[in-house]
């Protein structure tokens, strides 16, 4: 199981309609919540759905 802390930036596999692929972790828990770099768009997604959708982990701080 991959653990996605706070405040790191993900890639995911498919872009979001304003064309960004570059996601941040700003909530964790039962579910995480995104925010979308591109746009500002904020997301919630359960831990199974966010694993199925990322791509790879840009920056681990």
């Amino acid at each position: 199981m991959q653990n996605y802390p706070l405040g790191v930036l993900i890639e995911t596999k498919k872009a979001h309609p304003c064309g960004s692929k570059i996601w941040k972790i700003i909530r964790t828990g039962a579910d995480y919540k995104i925010k979308c770099m591109g746009c500002g768009r904020i997301v919630m997604l359960s831990y199974d759905d966010l694993k199925k959708r990322v791509k790879r982990v840009i920056n681990d701080e």
